[in-house]
């Protein structure tokens, strides 16, 4: 039997493939979806990743049935997962940290029951970090969201954390637990005592420590559905008045953003569900979200101009839909009719000049010359234009704005607002919103917003001096590394360019398991049996980790479009029955209620 890859120009015999063998529990629950029945979802998994070695693909795979092993997989995947979405440099007291936090949470975390929401504890741990990862969070915030699940659960002490962790992760942790009840600090949970409580978060807490209760609530807040209902919607009044706003202060609104909208979906479900359904019939084309069409549409326009080509190497587009609870307000309390609702889509083109001593000066023409192309392209609505690359804002923000019109022969559509801007332009823009962030959270002192953005800055660097990190660093006990090198190096304590049996036996001990464990992984992976594993062996190891890591993730996200998609002839049906019982009268308003 033989095994087709499209599009790789070769067709290897199976018998010649050794592909990483795990027990069923850790493999996927079903098979990827092919392009031949999903011609829509052609996700860019890796390849199938081959053995180093001709020897190495004539040996029978063993399947990793001892803990330790299954342990290591798991810390491989993880920490290549969090610093893969850590995109700026990590050097060693990072990885040191991340990876020893790792070490001491794996084994705790699978030994602890189902979490009340049906999670595995070890889930919950990496959703948070992965959270406080996307954010750009330094390690030790990182590392603090992991073992908030290990010191809730009673597994580990403070003391512990502050020995075996760090003094920096253990302070934070102290912190964050201090604002466990925050909320039950007033009786009444109105607009006034909201503010202040968001006041009193930002004075008397490090702002570190509120981040990481903002990634711990939204966490909660996507796994809501195991509460009773009235519990679901006393949690969601509280992340609404208090935490939303407050992840606006602190310059994470992209967190904010997603607080409000499932707090909006718990605290009035069926206003929820009408909004989302508006939004919806302006967001979906024929056969996939109109954001990601036009996103293809416009990076191809782009990059097929020379002159464009000429000025800059890069060119990234990130697509936004329009958060559910600004649509309610808008629609309601700005009292504005549908179709004035104009920024339902929106696009930001990000463009990377190319080098030089004119750098700026081209990236400002590159600005330029690409809202050129997208007039040629879509009709651009003129009085919604905005140029503040020759008019910058007074706190420094840089950016073209502009709105059109992408509406076709089959359907009227509402306008796309699109900003362009370069790399540095996008930088300034996340630092100098911190006044129009800190006035949403509820702080309306320009001076106030400014300490509040130096005491943050300060933390991350007292943070870096403790770790002996460098921001331009990326090395590991002196050896430069890359992302997939910095395991390999992690576990090579002596240095010397390859993992002995003996440096395998003790990480597996550091995980809790037997040292005897490391021959059954050694087996596998050591492709030319001299005994100890070299980078390209390691290497391949790791890839076959984040191969079955990305079949994982891959069969959850099509398992909640399919789950979508199979429900929503069901939700259009019950959309149409409830507009019908609203129009009838306040009758049926009763009844619903």
């Amino acid at each position: 039997m033989e095994l087709s890859i499209s599009g790789h120009g070769f067709s290897p015999p199976i018998s010649k493939i050794r592909v990483f063998s795990l027990p069923i529990s850790h493999l996927p629950r079903n098979l990827l979806p092919t392009s031949r029945f999903f011609p829509t979802l052609t996700p860019p998994i890796r390849s199938l990743p081959f053995p180093p070695s001709a020897a190495a693909a004539e040996k029978s795979p063993p399947s990793i049935e001892q803990p330790g092993g299954k342990m290591v997989v798991e810390l491989v995947g993880a920490f290549n997962d969090l610093t893969v979405r850590m995109k700026s440099a990590i050097s060693g007291g990072s990885s040191r940290l991340l990876f020893t936090t790792l070490k001491l949470s794996i084994p705790i975390l699978q030994s602890l029951p189902l979490s009340p929401d049906g999670r595995a504890p070890l889930s919950r741990a990496l959703s948070v970090a992965f959270i406080l990862a996307d954010l750009q969070m330094d390690a030790e915030v990182i590392s603090a969201g992991i073992l908030r699940e290990v010191l809730q659960a009673g597994a580990i002490t403070m003391y512990e954390v502050k020995n075996q962790i760090g003094t920096g992760t253990a302070h934070l942790l102290h912190e964050n637990l201090r604002m466990r009840k925050v909320p039950s600090k007033v009786e009444v949970l109105d607009d006034e005592s909201a503010a202040a409580l968001r006041k009193f978060c930002l004075t008397y807490y490090e702002i570190r420590a509120v981040i990481l209760e903002l990634a711990l609530k939204l966490d909660i807040m996507r796994h809501l559905d195991y509460l009773p209902k009235y519990n679901q919607q006393i949690l969601a009044l509280e992340v609404l008045k208090i935490y939303a706003p407050l992840a606006h202060a602190v310059g994470t609104g992209t967190l904010s953003l997603e607080l409000e909208d499932l707090s909006f979906r718990y605290l009035f479900p069926y206003s929820y569900l009408c909004v989302d359904s508006w939004l919806r019939s302006h967001e979906t084309g024929s056969s996939k979200p109109l954001i990601d069409t036009y996103k293809e549409e416009i990076f191809q326009f782009l990059k097929n101009d020379p002159f464009l080509s000429d000025m800059v190497d890069d060119i990234s587009i990130k697509g936004r839909y329009k958060s559910r609870f600004s649509t309610m307000k808008k629609l309601l309390k700005d009292g504005r009719k549908p179709e004035e609702v104009n920024d339902i889509l929106g696009l930001r083109i990000i463009l990377n000049p190319r080098p030089g001593d004119d750098a700026k000066e081209r990236g400002d023409k590159a600005c330029y010359r690409t809202r050129e192309l997208i007039q040629s392209l879509w009709k651009e609505i003129p009085h919604r234009a905005k140029d503040y690359i020759a008019r910058p804002k007074p706190n420094g923000y840089r950016s073209l704005h502009m709105a059109v019109d992408v509406s076709d022969d089959d359907r009227t559509r509402p306008l796309m607002e699109i900003q362009i801007r370069t790399t540095e332009m996008d930088t300034m823009a996340d630092g100098g919103t911190a006044s129009h962030s800190s006035y949403k959270g509820g702080l309306t002192d320009p001076e106030e917003a400014k300490r509040l953005k130096a005491i943050m800055l300060a933390a991350v660097e007292l943070a870096a001096l403790r770790l002996g990190d460098l921001p331009s660093s990326d090395h590991v006990g002196g050896i430069k590394a890359d992302r997939r090198d910095r395991v390999f190096h992690l576990l090579d304590k002596n240095g010397d360019g390859r993992i002995s049996i003996e440096e395998l036996k003790e990480v597996m001990e550091e995980l809790g398991a037997e040292g005897e464990d490391a021959k059954e992984l050694m087996q596998l992976v050591d492709a030319n049996s001299d005994g100890s594993l070299s980078s390209e062996e390691f290497d391949w190891f790791q890839r076959q980790v984040d191969f079955m890591r990305n079949l994982e993730d891959r069969d959850d996200q099509y398992g909640n479009m399919l789950d979508e998609k199979l429900q929503m002839t069901n939700s259009s049906g019950l959309m149409q029955v409830n507009y019908e019982e609203f129009s009838c009268g306040a009758g049926s308003e009763v009844g619903r209620r």
